[in-house]
């Protein structure tokens, strides 16, 4: 029973027990406030009584005294005086507090002093005159004797009041102890175990818990605490492990971006296709964490795949792996979509794998090389345990597979540029060889038979003449050669195109004789070294016009840089009439420059008159202006 008593008292709310201990004390303390007043206005009125009673004596002594000198009348009315005294002693006087006390002793004592004076009264109603003094003074004893009684209980009243107030100090002091303990245990306690949790959790402890040892409001606040403590604990538990999966994440995406950095970083840096695939299977194999690499390539119709390169491969499985046939192992059946595949290197009746097990290998991790679906080979990374590939693995090596996709393509694209180039240049020393030493050699040959006829006749003028027109076209023809050795040396080292310009007339000064100018006008954005290039052979192509038709004396070469490039060759030669029609543009060169300059997307012009000179404009398109904020908007 006391333990559910326990239980109820410890589910009341808080106020309720401060009520229920507030109230409890103020019941005793009214009770012993009332015990007190009523302890108080019994000596009050027992005082009273004691008053009463020695007035009573006073007047029976006045009495003694009437009766023996004075009047009847004045007898009878200090008689009824003294009933007066007696019937207030017994009845009580409605106008204060004044009473017998109850005990049995001094209703005693009353008892004897109303009886005694009935006796004293008869004789002084009847004699007044003849009453002793003696009876009198017998009276007045017993009064002495019931206010002692009165005197004696109010003594002990007295010490009963006095023990009721030393309990009311008492009970004022232990109230006060109570309310601080109570206040203490209900409230301190309770308080200063919040304060201890929280400042637990500051110090980040979030698995901090309070003792609840009630369920009042203090109780409800402990579980509130330690509810609120348990889900900040599963938040934080929940946010460390989402910033350790962020972590992993990007780490993961740091390291992928890396790897990416590094294999374009090489991509870009390689120069040759073999210096590409090994140092990209190196570094895939490093990436990987793979025992051995290496990257098969596949020829025009997919029947066999070659090894471009490998990486930690022993020797014997490298020299088996130069060459195999298309579908002679899983690795060699692959497919556009067929993505990174995982395979198990065990026995198989259709596959052969006898030297990667006898390397050691257990696993084998196939990436395709596509582009533009189609397999272009594979990179094959060996490992001597079980391998797994997660997703992000396999988007990493897809990725990388398709950088080095698009390298080679590079590569090949700019073989086959090269390849172009070459073919172009040879294209262009074919037509220059057919437009001039083929022409000079094809009239050579004329005169060698017209020679050889002179001689057969026996015509001497004819054939030093035919010698001397044999020697003209040798030294024209050598001619020819040297110009074009000076066009196909000329290169471009630089961005500015005037130190080209400054050689090709310095070395047309020496083998010309003739004397030239150079101005460059504005400064424009620099020409692609091709362009410089088709530029240089236009200019070349002028300069041998002049030598060889012009015959000027000076050369003026003026370029202009703003808000087009223009490069002009002028001469103060012969000239010819520009505008006849029998004019001969291979003689001239004309055909020769103007295909030049539509490589480019120039226009060559040639302005002329004869004796006047000869002019000949090379004009480039102007550069593309950048699109104003208008048309950007529209």
């Amino acid at each position: 029973m006391t333990g559910m008593g326990t239980l109820r008292a410890s589910a009341w709310p808080l106020a309720v027990k401060l009520l229920v201990i507030g109230f409890s004390l103020l019941l005793v303390a009214l009770a012993a406030i009332g015990l007190t007043l009523w302890m108080t206005w019994h000596l009050e009125g027992g005082a009273a009584a004691v008053n009463e009673a020695g007035r009573m004596r006073m007047q029976a002594y006045r009495l003694a005294l009437e009766a023996h000198s004075g009047t009847h009348d004045e007898v009878v009315r200090r008689i009824a005086a003294f009933d007066e005294s007696v019937e207030i002693l017994s009845s009580g006087d409605p106008a204060r507090p004044l009473f017998i006390p109850l005990n049995e002793a001094t209703r005693q004592h009353f008892a004897e002093v109303r009886a005694g004076w009935q006796e004293l009264r008869s004789g002084l109603l009847v004699a007044p005159a003849q009453v002793p003094l003696s009876r009198v003074d017998d009276f007045v004893v017993s009064i002495d004797a019931f206010v002692a009684s009165i005197e004696r209980q109010m003594s002990r009243s007295t010490a009963i009041l006095n023990a009721v107030q030393f309990a009311m100090l008492a009970l004022a002091i232990g109230g006060a102890v109570a309310l601080l303990y109570a206040g203490y245990i209900f409230v301190v306690e309770p308080v200063a175990r919040l304060q201890r949790g929280l400042a637990r959790v500051e110090q980040g402890e979030l698995d901090a818990r309070v003792t609840v040892t009630s369920n009042d409001e203090f109780g409800q606040l402990g579980d509130g605490f330690n509810r609120m403590t348990a889900k900040l604990q599963a938040l934080y538990r929940g946010l460390e492990d989402k910033v350790r999966e962020k972590t992993a994440g990007l780490e993961q995406k740091s390291q992928r971006l890396a790897a990416l950095y590094d294999a374009s970083a090489l991509i870009g840096a390689a120069g040759s296709l073999d210096e590409l695939a090994q140092g990209f299977v190196r570094k895939v194999r490093e990436i990987a964490r793979a025992d051995a690499a290496m990257i098969r390539w596949s020829d025009e119709g997919n029947r066999r795949y070659l090894m471009l390169a490998g990486d930690s491969l022993p020797e014997a499985m490298a020299r088996k792996e130069q060459c195999v046939d298309a579908g002679t192992c899983h690795c060699g059946r692959l497919q556009p979509h067929s993505g990174v595949r995982v395979i198990a290197i065990r026995p198989h009746p259709e596959m052969s794998f006898d030297h990667c097990a006898a390397a050691g290998y257990r696993t084998l991790v196939s990436v395709p090389i596509s582009l533009h679906q189609r397999v272009l080979g594979e990179v094959d990374l060996f490992y001597y345990g079980e391998a797994a590939i997660g997703e992000e693995e396999r988007s990493l090596l897809e990725t990388l597979a398709s950088h080095l996709a698009s390298a080679m393509e590079g590569l090949r694209a700019a073989a086959l540029d090269v390849e172009a180039a070459i073919a172009q240049e040879r294209g262009l020393l074919a037509q220059e060889l057919h437009d001039s030493i083929a022409q000079s050699l094809a009239f050579l040959k004329i005169q060698v038979r017209l020679l050889r006829d002179s001689v057969a006749r026996g015509d001497a003028p004819a054939v030093g003449r035919i010698i001397g027109e044999l020697d003209a076209g040798v030294r024209e023809s050598y001619s020819d050669v040297r110009e074009l050795l000076v066009h196909f040396r000329t290169r471009t080292r630089d961005e500015d195109i005037e130190p080209a310009l400054r050689t090709t007339l310095s070395k047309f000064e020496h083998q010309s004789g003739l004397r030239t100018h150079l101005r460059v006008e504005g400064h424009g954005l620099p020409l692609d070294p091709a362009v410089q290039v088709q530029v240089l052979h236009v200019v070349q192509e002028a300069l041998s016009n002049v030598r060889k038709h012009a015959g000027a004396t000076q050369v003026w070469l003026e370029v202009r840089q703003s808000p087009a490039w223009r490069f002009e060759v002028r001469d103060d030669g012969t000239g010819f009439d520009a505008g006849a029609a029998d004019v001969d543009e291979t003689r001239v060169g004309l055909r020769i420059m103007r295909e030049r300059a539509q490589r480019i997307g120039a226009q060559v012009s040639v302005e002329s008159t004869p004796g006047g000179g000869t002019r000949v404009i090379l004009d480039l398109p102007p550069p593309l202006r950048a699109a104003t904020a208008e048309e950007a908007a529209a």
